[in-house]
């Protein structure tokens, strides 16, 4: 009995520390952004934007805008990399592969696709918003479950944060071409197709847990599964969703679960983007254009989320899986004879 009691206290205390470094954590992501919003980019935009303002500023038309929003609203929340899209989708409007765009004309390009993933965020929140407002009172104390959801997000999120800072210099390099897309783009619909057939799936969809019974160490490991879809052409959304069935939510606890964790994780990847090249934002593509694909991704993500759960309980995976194979045999096809003439 001693022995117990010695445990429990022990637990106790460790529990206790742990809930002060996930509020404390959530806290700084908190003041970040609000301080990001309110006051770093705007003032970085004004000191160094004339600076820049000597160069050619008609980069980006608003309809290229538009085609870029719907392509990341769309794709987003789907099992089909938005990445992938938008490397490939750059590809066809003249962007990538141009010898006549200098490098900041291409880092402005490269941040306004990570920035209008801010609309993809706002989507999330207006469609989950009671979800949010349990996690904001749990940080504060009022909610127990809500700050449950609000731990496993973050601890989810933290293997991404880490890793993603350290390697997005050697992610951009090498990864971030037509090839590796296409290359990932086809390996995830074949995962995608053959897990679909496995019994570990056919089980999931009769019986399975709710997101409110997930642990801290099933969302550590869907975080660091979300890892692999730092190469582009994998999918956030496809390794959460998978993630999140391997240890044992339902596809459609997983796939909620995954819109959450995309808050955390698309916000970081929004204001590092931002703040590192929030001045050839404003100089080659302006406050305007950024608007216009801030607000087609937020509608068009938000449309998605609202009905991505009820098509995937009904459907699956594979139906993406299958997509993403013809998608990537009709680019790979199209490459290889732009690149041999």
């Amino acid at each position: 009995m001693t022995q117990k009691l010695k445990l429990n206290v022990r637990f106790k205390k460790h529990g206790s520390h742990l809930n002060v470094f996930f509020r404390f954590f959530y806290y700084c992501l908190a003041t970040f952004t609000a301080v990001f919003a309110i006051f770093i980019l705007p003032v970085t935009c004004f000191i160094f934007a004339n600076d820049l303002a000597q160069e050619p500023q008609v980069l980006m038309t608003y309809s290229q805008a538009i085609i870029l929003g719907l392509v990341e609203g769309i794709t987003e929340y789907l099992p089909v990399s938005s990445t992938g899209h938008l490397i490939l989708v750059d590809a066809f409007l003249g962007f990538r592969g141009n010898s006549a765009l200098s490098q900041s004309q291409m880092d402005a390009i490269d941040a306004f696709e990570i920035v209008i993933q801010g609309g993809a965020i706002l989507a999330v929140i207006f469609a989950y918003w009671p979800k949010v407002k349990n996690m904001f009172r749990g940080l504060i104390g009022q909610n127990s479950d809500g700050k449950k959801l609000l731990f496993n997000v973050v601890a989810a999120f933290l293997p991404a944060a880490t890793i993603g800072f350290v390697l997005h210099k050697i992610i951009k390099k090498y990864l971030q071409q037509e090839w590796p897309a296409v290359f990932a783009l086809a390996i995830g619909g074949i995962v995608m197709i053959l897990f679909e057939k496995s019994q570990l799936a056919k089980t999931r969809k009769i019986s399975g847990l709710d997101v409110s019974q997930l642990t801290i160490k099933g969302a550590v490991i869907i975080g660091l599964l979300q890892c692999i879809a730092m190469w582009p052409g994998t999918s956030r959304s496809m390794m959460t969703i998978l993630g999140g069935i391997l240890v044992g939510l339902t596809p459609a606890a997983a796939a909620e679960f995954s819109f959450l964790l995309g808050l955390p994780t698309l916000l970081a990847a929004t204001g590092f983007k931002a703040i590192k090249h929030g001045p050839e934002l404003v100089a080659h593509i302006g406050f305007d254009t950024m608007a216009v694909g801030l607000v087609v991704a937020a509608i068009s993500a938000f449309i998605c989320v609202r009905g991505f759960i009820s098509w995937l309980t009904k459907f699956g995976l594979a139906p993406f899986g299958y997509y993403r194979i013809v998608l990537s045999v009709v680019v790979a096809v199209y490459l290889l004879t732009t690149q041999s003439q």
